[in-house]
Protein backbone atom coordinates (compact mmCIF):
# COMPACT_ATOMS: atom_id res chain seq x y z
CA UNK A 1 0.00 0.00 0.00
CA UNK A 2 3.18 2.37 0.02
CA UNK A 3 1.03 4.09 3.29
CA UNK A 4 2.15 5.03 6.94
CA UNK A 5 -1.31 3.00 8.10
CA UNK A 6 -3.15 3.83 11.25
CA UNK A 7 -6.75 1.87 12.02
CA UNK A 8 -9.23 2.90 14.50
CA UNK A 9 -13.04 2.17 14.78
CA UNK A 10 -15.84 4.12 13.63
CA UNK A 11 -18.64 1.89 15.78
CA UNK A 12 -19.68 5.40 18.20
CA UNK A 13 -19.80 7.07 14.65
CA UNK A 14 -18.72 7.95 11.46
CA UNK A 15 -18.96 11.44 11.28
CA UNK A 16 -17.86 12.34 14.58
CA UNK A 17 -14.66 10.25 14.11
CA UNK A 18 -14.24 11.82 10.37
CA UNK A 19 -14.55 14.94 11.88
CA UNK A 20 -12.04 14.63 14.70
CA UNK A 21 -9.66 12.99 11.80
CA UNK A 22 -10.01 15.84 9.45
CA UNK A 23 -9.52 18.44 12.06
CA UNK A 24 -6.11 16.90 13.15
CA UNK A 25 -4.80 16.75 9.90
CA UNK A 26 -3.24 19.59 8.34
CA UNK A 27 -0.72 17.99 6.33
CA UNK A 28 -1.60 15.56 3.35
CA UNK A 29 -3.43 12.14 4.05
CA UNK A 30 -6.40 9.61 3.16
CA UNK A 31 -9.49 8.29 5.23
CA UNK A 32 -10.76 5.21 4.00
CA UNK A 33 -13.04 3.24 4.86
CA UNK A 34 -15.14 -0.31 3.29
CA UNK A 35 -18.95 -0.35 2.74
CA UNK A 36 -21.08 -3.01 1.13
CA UNK A 37 -21.67 -2.25 -2.44
CA UNK A 38 -24.01 -3.07 -5.40
CA UNK A 39 -24.39 -3.41 -8.97
CA UNK A 40 -22.25 -1.49 -11.33
CA UNK A 41 -18.43 -2.79 -11.45
CA UNK A 42 -15.77 -1.49 -9.78
CA UNK A 43 -12.22 -1.71 -11.51
CA UNK A 44 -8.72 -0.57 -11.32
CA UNK A 45 -8.02 1.12 -14.81
CA UNK A 46 -7.17 4.36 -13.19
CA UNK A 47 -5.94 7.91 -14.64
CA UNK A 48 -3.09 8.67 -13.13
CA UNK A 49 -1.99 12.68 -12.55
CA UNK A 50 -0.15 12.96 -15.50
CA UNK A 51 -3.21 11.40 -17.64
CA UNK A 52 -1.51 7.79 -18.70
CA UNK A 53 -4.11 5.07 -18.02
CA UNK A 54 -2.92 2.02 -15.54
CA UNK A 55 -3.83 -1.10 -15.60
CA UNK A 56 -5.13 -3.17 -13.04
CA UNK A 57 -7.85 -6.03 -12.01
CA UNK A 58 -10.95 -6.58 -14.82
CA UNK A 59 -14.15 -7.61 -12.20
CA UNK A 60 -16.52 -9.78 -14.59
CA UNK A 61 -18.49 -10.18 -11.52
CA UNK A 62 -18.97 -7.23 -9.40
CA UNK A 63 -17.49 -7.45 -5.37
CA UNK A 64 -19.81 -6.87 -2.98
CA UNK A 65 -17.71 -4.19 -1.32
CA UNK A 66 -16.07 -1.14 -2.23
CA UNK A 67 -13.44 1.30 -0.74
CA UNK A 68 -14.27 4.88 -0.14
CA UNK A 69 -10.92 6.62 0.12
CA UNK A 70 -10.97 10.49 0.90
CA UNK A 71 -7.69 12.67 0.27
CA UNK A 72 -7.78 15.18 2.77
CA UNK A 73 -5.37 18.32 3.29
CA UNK A 74 -5.67 21.76 5.14
CA UNK A 75 -8.65 19.99 7.07
CA UNK A 76 -10.52 19.97 4.66
CA UNK A 77 -11.92 17.14 1.42
CA UNK A 78 -9.84 17.53 -1.37
CA UNK A 79 -10.89 14.47 -3.47
CA UNK A 80 -13.30 10.86 -2.89
CA UNK A 81 -12.11 7.87 -4.89
CA UNK A 82 -14.30 4.56 -4.83
CA UNK A 83 -12.78 1.35 -5.84
CA UNK A 84 -12.32 -2.23 -5.99
CA UNK A 85 -11.07 -4.03 -2.44
CA UNK A 86 -9.04 -5.50 -4.63
CA UNK A 87 -7.05 -2.40 -6.26
CA UNK A 88 -3.50 -1.81 -5.21
CA UNK A 89 -3.14 1.45 -3.86
CA UNK A 90 -0.06 3.73 -3.44
CA UNK A 91 -0.44 6.33 -0.99
CA UNK A 92 2.72 7.45 -1.83
CA UNK A 93 4.03 7.29 1.66
CA UNK A 94 0.95 9.50 3.10
CA UNK A 95 -0.67 8.53 6.63
CA UNK A 96 -3.99 6.12 5.95
CA UNK A 97 -6.41 6.49 7.84
CA UNK A 98 -8.21 3.06 7.71
CA UNK A 99 -11.65 3.19 9.63
CA UNK A 100 -13.59 0.13 10.86
CA UNK A 101 -17.04 -0.69 12.19
CA UNK A 102 -18.67 1.64 9.66
CA UNK A 103 -22.66 1.58 9.12
CA UNK A 104 -23.62 1.93 5.07
CA UNK A 105 -26.17 4.35 6.03
CA UNK A 106 -23.73 6.54 7.70
CA UNK A 107 -21.14 6.46 4.94
CA UNK A 108 -24.21 7.52 2.78
CA UNK A 109 -24.75 10.06 5.31
CA UNK A 110 -21.17 11.35 4.78
CA UNK A 111 -20.67 11.31 1.23
CA UNK A 112 -24.62 12.88 0.80
CA UNK A 113 -23.20 15.97 3.59
CA UNK A 114 -20.10 15.92 1.39
CA UNK A 115 -22.16 16.27 -1.65
CA UNK A 116 -24.21 19.16 -0.62
CA UNK A 117 -21.06 21.05 1.13
CA UNK A 118 -18.90 21.42 -1.92
CA UNK A 119 -20.10 21.44 -5.80
CA UNK A 120 -16.49 20.39 -6.73
CA UNK A 121 -16.64 17.28 -4.89
CA UNK A 122 -20.29 16.41 -5.83
CA UNK A 123 -19.76 14.33 -8.71
CA UNK A 124 -17.26 12.27 -6.64
CA UNK A 125 -19.61 11.75 -3.76
CA UNK A 126 -22.37 11.10 -6.26
CA UNK A 127 -20.57 8.04 -8.02
CA UNK A 128 -19.77 6.44 -4.87
CA UNK A 129 -23.14 6.79 -3.65
CA UNK A 130 -24.36 4.94 -6.86
CA UNK A 131 -22.42 1.91 -5.76
CA UNK A 132 -24.79 1.37 -2.87
CA UNK A 133 -28.38 1.08 -1.86
CA UNK A 134 -28.26 3.29 0.35
CA UNK A 135 -26.58 5.83 -1.43
CA UNK A 136 -29.40 5.38 -3.94
CA UNK A 137 -32.16 6.54 -1.71
CA UNK A 138 -30.37 9.50 -1.04
CA UNK A 139 -29.67 10.16 -5.08
CA UNK A 140 -33.55 9.34 -5.78
CA UNK A 141 -34.20 11.83 -2.88
CA UNK A 142 -31.65 14.77 -4.45
CA UNK A 143 -33.46 14.33 -7.74
CA UNK A 144 -36.71 15.25 -6.35
CA UNK A 145 -35.86 17.52 -3.96
CA UNK A 146 -33.05 19.26 -4.76
CA UNK A 147 -33.47 22.98 -5.80
CA UNK A 148 -30.34 22.74 -7.60
CA UNK A 149 -30.65 21.87 -11.09
CA UNK A 150 -27.18 21.11 -11.48
CA UNK A 151 -27.33 19.20 -8.66
CA UNK A 152 -29.93 17.12 -9.69
CA UNK A 153 -29.09 16.75 -13.12
CA UNK A 154 -25.75 15.39 -11.65
CA UNK A 155 -27.86 12.91 -9.20
CA UNK A 156 -29.53 11.81 -11.96
CA UNK A 157 -26.08 10.92 -14.42
CA UNK A 158 -25.27 8.68 -11.20
CA UNK A 159 -28.32 7.18 -11.32
CA UNK A 160 -28.66 6.55 -14.58
CA UNK A 161 -25.25 4.71 -14.45
CA UNK A 162 -26.50 1.95 -11.75
CA UNK A 163 -29.61 0.27 -13.46
CA UNK A 164 -30.81 -0.10 -10.21
CA UNK A 165 -34.49 -0.69 -10.02
CA UNK A 166 -35.19 2.12 -8.25
CA UNK A 167 -33.77 4.54 -10.51
CA UNK A 168 -35.30 2.87 -13.90
CA UNK A 169 -39.15 3.54 -11.85
CA UNK A 170 -37.82 7.18 -11.04
CA UNK A 171 -37.44 7.87 -14.66
CA UNK A 172 -40.07 6.16 -15.65
CA UNK A 173 -42.27 8.32 -13.29
CA UNK A 174 -40.49 11.46 -14.62
CA UNK A 175 -41.42 10.18 -18.17
CA UNK A 176 -45.00 10.29 -17.47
Amino acid sequence: MNARLDTRSAASGLEREFKALLAAQPQPAWIAYSVPAQGRCLGCVLVSPDGWWAPGVVHLEPPDHMVVMFRVEANAVERVRALSPDCEIDARGLPVHWLTDVAPAESAALLGGIADGNARLRPQAFSALARTSEGIALLIGAVRTNREPEARKQAMTALGRTGDPRAVALFEEMLK
